[in-house]
């Protein structure tokens, strides 16, 4: 497979008062595209702060992070901005979805930022709603919805564009243990269709759903292995 994201001695400091915070330092990590990967680690681990600079979120303090043969580091604002719209598509924890909108309208947000016309965004954000099952849902708002409808609107918003990659931060810390079970299936449904999944999590049993993961200790990459678990059911 193609190399997708390529990590070369990453390293991501903060000057904190007179401390420097070491958040992530000499992470080297390869990415192919098609991938299913989990980012591990405890809290401190540097895992978010990876995962924003693999987001287009956040720039390295060292080293060089390549994104399809882009390195990133050397972007203007506007391109980045652009990169992320089209190229990643973004799953959180706490949905982030507006609520005065309807899960239709939320949807098709990444679509008008895009340029796409208003027919184009509603015939696209309808389809990418019905593949998360949620076609009967189409005019409910966030508050009329369960935690796991609102977790699948957010899916289908980071599935509208198109993008190569799908970033998932804690997908489902907000989540119950079915309804994280179901989120999970939904993804790797997502990644049979042939998107890149990096999923960053701190529970055991959602990062075993990935095909490969890399766990993060102290700002280093502790292990990166293949989930042979997974990989011998396929």
């Amino acid at each position: 497979m193609a190399e997708i994201i390529k990590c070369v001695e990453l390293k991501k400091f903060y000057q904190v008062g007179t401390q420097v915070v070491k958040a992530i330092r000499d992470i080297s990590v390869t990415i192919d595209a098609g991938e299913y990967v989990a980012i591990m680690g405890p809290s401190g681990s540097g895992k978010s702060t990876l995962m924003n600079i693999i987001g287009c979120l956040d720039t390295p303090t060292g080293g060089s992070y390549i994104l399809n043969s882009t390195e990133v580091g050397k972007l203007e604002d506007d391109r980045l901005a652009e990169i992320r719209n089209k190229e990643i598509g973004f799953v959180f924890q706490t949905f982030n979805l507006m609520p005065r909108y309807s899960a239709l309208e939320n949807v098709m947000l990444p679509l008008v930022y895009a340029g796409v016309s208003k027919e184009g965004r509603k015939k696209r954000a309808l389809e990418v709603l019905d593949n998360v099952n949620l076609s009967d849902r189409v005019t409910h708002k966030p508050n009329e919805l369960s935690g796991g409808q609102r977790q699948r609107v957010a899916v289908a918003r980071a599935l509208v564009n198109k993008p190569s990659i799908i970033l998932a931060d804690e997908p489902t810390g907000n989540l119950d243990s079915k309804t994280s079970i179901d989120i999970m299936h939904l993804f790797s449904e997502i990644h049979k269709m042939g998107n890149t999944i990096i999923l960053v999590t701190h529970e055991e049993e959602i990062a075993r759903h990935a095909h490969r993961i890399i766990r993060l200790r102290d700002g280093e990459v502790e292990f990166d292995e293949i989930n042979k678990d997974i990989i011998d059911k396929t």
